[in-house]
This record gives structure tokens, sequence and C-alpha cells, in this order.
């Protein structure tokens, strides 16, 4: 939770103070750098730290990557230049990558079936906890103290959770010999999958989508990941084994993920827009309207495993994303004149729904796979959320500022703004939709549920007896 911490904080406690920064070091053209240089170093990371994970050991790996943060975090406290500042970003971003993949998998590493929703739902508490202090951190470091302080915080943070991993995360050693380090396909698909998040985020924005900048980073991202798929299909040990992903359960549990991307993400980012845009609120209130989502979220996640135990993981996802479904449904009765209120109550929906969704059909790729590729699988789960966010920006982004113009904070704004919104949120809708598909596309494994919870009850009569 302390690791997952320092990635959660980071992702909120930034976008207040970015005005402040760029009126300190210059160079506002370079602001939007900070977010998508993290992005970018995150996402990539991702899936090579999941896998490296699997070779080289999870108490290694994540304490690497706390370094690494701990580095980004000092060169950012530090930076004399936007560039020194945006370098400190990627490597925050590279700790990150390493962090989130690899601290889920040591949750399902260390603790039974029966206690990982438990498990997954107080890391899922640690985002809904930061998306309240974060911002207000941000802002009242920029304000009364100083924004680097809004970087320094973390070099406490991550000198005690590596303090904690080292002391108390105690790892069986690995028997028989090491398997060999695929350098060649990371390098692939590190690269191509750079140049794809980075056509994907900056078209339409820093250059237009048939423009031959887009045309060609984003050519040069097909060929390298065409290479790498190539090339993982002939090495006995690729850095991301993609015939994983045949497995019907880890397939469809990517999938989700990639949806779960699109959806959040976008209501991340458009809901507030909406909420002072269209209906005129302040910050402090448009956040709120959002609040509620990163609520539900936690609340359903701690308690899903009661229900995935019972009725099994695929009806339990299925019924997170009816869920979803019904919450993307109900924005589109939002209009000009509707309360916020109403506005939260739609993304608590959606976020109790994710809670049901995400978690449990994460836990069921992780659960069919073997320890020695269960930080591949997991990081390849978390890289698809992060293609799913990329892709929902860059859609959804498309939509709006055609619809739209931009006023001076870089935001859409204009009389077409809640037709461009109102059409963000049909798509919405009909993402989860194929949410649910995908859902029920999940193996079947009720009786399976049914054994567990009898030999859980066998269990405990016999130790009662």
């Amino acid at each position: 939770m302390l690791s997952t911490a320092l990635v959660a904080l980071d992702a909120t406690i930034i976008a207040t103070a970015s005005a402040t920064i760029a009126r300190e070091l210059g160079g506002f053209e370079q602001l939007p750098w900070l977010f998508s240089s993290y992005l970018l170093a995150q996402a990539v990371g991702t899936p090579v730290f999941g896998r490296l994970s699997d070779v080289l050991g999870r108490k290694r790996l994540v304490l690497a990557g706390v370094a690494l943060f701990f580095l980004g975090s000092v060169l950012c406290g530090f930076a004399w230049s936007m560039p020194a500042l945006v370098a400190g970003r990627v490597l925050q971003g590279l700790g990150a990558g390493a962090v989130m993949p690899v601290s889920q998998t040591i949750a399902a590493d260390i603790y039974t079936l029966e206690e990982r929703a438990k498990a997954q739902g107080y890391l899922a508490s640690v985002w809904a906890i930061s998306s309240v202090v974060g911002p207000t951190l941000g802002g009242g470091f920029s304000e009364f103290v100083s924004w680097r302080w809004i970087f320094f915080v973390n070099v406490p943070l991550c000198a005690l959770a590596a303090w904690m991993l080292h002391r108390r995360y105690h790892e069986t050693p690995r028997e028989g010999a090491r398997e060999p380090i695929d350098y060649l396909g990371a390098l692939l698909l590190t690269g191509g999958s750079t140049l794809l998040l980075l056509g994907l985020l900056e078209g339409g924005s820093t250059w237009a989508w048939s423009s031959p900048a887009s045309v060609a980073v984003l050519g040069a991202a097909l060929l390298l990941l065409g290479i790498f798929a190539v090339h993982a299909r002939r090495t006995r040990y690729p850095v991301v084994d993609l015939a994983i992903l045949r497995r019907r359960v880890v397939g469809v549990s990517t999938a989700v993920s990639l949806l779960v991307g699109v959806i959040v993400l976008a209501l991340s980012t458009y809901v507030p827009i909406y909420a002072q845009g269209v209906l005129g609120v302040g910050p402090l209130v448009a956040g709120f309207a959002l609040a509620a989502m990163t609520v539900g979220w936690p609340v359903s996640a701690s308690n899903a495993g009661r229900l995935y135990l019972r009725i099994g993981f695929r009806w339990t996802a299925v019924i997170g994303s009816t869920l979803v479904l019904a919450g993307t449904a109900l924005t589109l009765l939002l209009g000009a004149s509707s309360p916020v209120v109403a506005v939260a109550a739609t993304t608590f929906v959606v976020g109790v729904g994710m809670g049901l969704t995400a978690v449990p059909t994460l836990i069921a790729a992780q659960s069919s796979a073997a320890f020695t590729e269960r930080g591949a699988v997991t990081g390849t789960n978390m890289f698809a959320r992060s293609l799913g966010s990329a892709v929902g920006v860059a859609v959804c982004g498309a939509i709006v500022n055609a619809r739209t113009t931009l006023g001076p904070d870089g935001t859409p704004e204009g009389p077409g703004l809640m037709a461009a919104v109102h059409v963000v949120f049909v798509l919405l809708t009909a993402s989860a939709a194929v949410l649910v598909i995908l859902a029920a596309l999940m193996p079947p494994d009720r009786q399976a549920a049914r054994d567990r919870r009898a030999a859980t009850a066998a269990a405990t009569a016999d130790a009662t007896t």
C-alpha cells in the first residue's frame, strides 16, 4: 500500500500545481510533457518489469521501482528547467511501471484466493484516498510553500516503503537455473509501445492525425510491434509470451482491462470539463462529481471476494459490467441543467461496477497463471489498461476538439461543448455494452466456486471439531 501510494499520489498531486511550475520554470509549451512523459514511461515499463519479476524475483524489482521513483522525485524537486523536470518525470514513470504490476503480483503471491479481494480492496482504497489528498496537497504546497515539495514529499514515503519491503517481505528463493532475459524483445516492445502511445497521446493535438509526423510515428510503432510479435513466437523465453493471451481467461481479462482504461480515463477527463464548462460549477465541486467514482470502486472491490467465492468470477464480472453499463447509460440523461449530485450518482454507479469487474477479472487471470508467469500476466493486463486510456483520450479528444474551441487554459469551451460531451457519453455507453459481452465470455466457473465454498466450510468444521 505504501509503494502504491507513491504512484497514486503522484497521479493527482501535480495537476493543481502545473500552472505554477510553468510560470517559474518557463516553457509553458512543454507543460503537457509533464504528464505524457510519465504516462509513457509507466505504460511501456509495466509489461517489461512484470515479466522481469518472474525471472529476477518480485522483491528485487519492486525495490528497484521504489529506487527509480526516489531518484526521479529528487531530480524533479531540484529541477532547474522544464527539460530537467520532464527527465525526472520519466524516471518516476519507470519506477511506477515497476511498482504497480509487481505490487499487484506480490498480493497474488502471498494471499489466498479468499483473502485476495480484500487485499485488492485495500490497494484500491489507496487510490481513493489519494484522489482527495493529492490535489489538496498539490494546491497547498504550490500556494503556501513551494511546488518542489510536491516531489520532495515522496522522499520519506519511498524510504519507508523500501524499508518495510526489505524488512517484512520475505520471498522464497527460486529453484533451478534462471531463465535468460530477452533483451531484444524488451527493446522491440519498449520502442513499439512508446511510439504507439506517443502517437495516440499527441495525435490530434501536437500534430494532425493525417500529418506526416502522425503517420510516421504510428507506422513505426506498428512495424516494431509486428517484429516483436514474430520475435516472441520464435524465442523460447520471450519478455512477454503472447501465447498467454490465447488462454480464454487471460485474453478476456486483458480485453476487459483495455475497455476499463477507455471508460475510466474518459470519465476522469470529461466529467470535470462538463461540470465546469456546462454546469458552471467550480473545480472543487467538479472534483466531487468525479470523486464519487473513486469512492465506489474500493468499496465494491473490497467486497468482491464474497461474491466471486459464491457465484464465480464470470458472474461477478457480468454483474459489475452491467452496473458500469447502467452508470454510463445514466450519463446520457445529463443535460445543461442537471444537478451535480446526479453527476456524482452516475459516476458512483460506474465506480461500484468497476470494482466488481476490474478486480475479479485480474484475480481470475492471476489465479490461472503459474508463479513463473504471474508477473507477465499482471503486467500485460495493466499495459492493456494504459493502452485503453491512451485510446480513450485520443478518440474522445478528437470528438470534442472537432465540436468545440480551446480556451486560454487549453480546455474545451463554447456552445458545442454539451453536444460534444454527450457524444463522448454515447461512446462510453457503447464501450460498456462491449464490456458486458466480454465479461460474459469469461470461462464458466460457478461450479468451481461452489466446490471452493464447500471445501472452505468443511475445513472450518474440521478446525472447530
